[in-house]
C-alpha cells in the first residue's frame, strides 16, 4: 500500500479491511515522513505497533 492510501484509510469515516501479515488491522496514524504506521489488531487492541506502511494490505 502507498502512503497516500494509507492516510485515507486511516481518516475514512467508514470501516475499510486492511491487514497486515494476514491479521486485520485498523491504522491509526500514518507517518508520511517515514512511511510507517501505527496500528493495533482487531483481536488485540492494546498492542499498537509501528509497521511499514508497504506491508499493508487493502483487501
Amino acid at each position: 500500500m502507498n502512503v497516500g492510501r494509507a492516510k485515507e484509510i486511516a481518516d475514512a469515516v467508514e470501516m475499510i479491511t486492511v491487514t497486515y501479515e494476514g491479521e486485520p488491522v485498523i491504522i491509526q496514524h500514518v507517518d508520511e515522513a517515514e512511511k510507517m504506521a501505527r496500528i493495533y489488531s482487531k483481536s488485540d487492541p492494546d498492542n499498537e505497533r509501528d509497521v511499514p506502511v508497504l506491508n499493508l494490505i487493502e483487501e
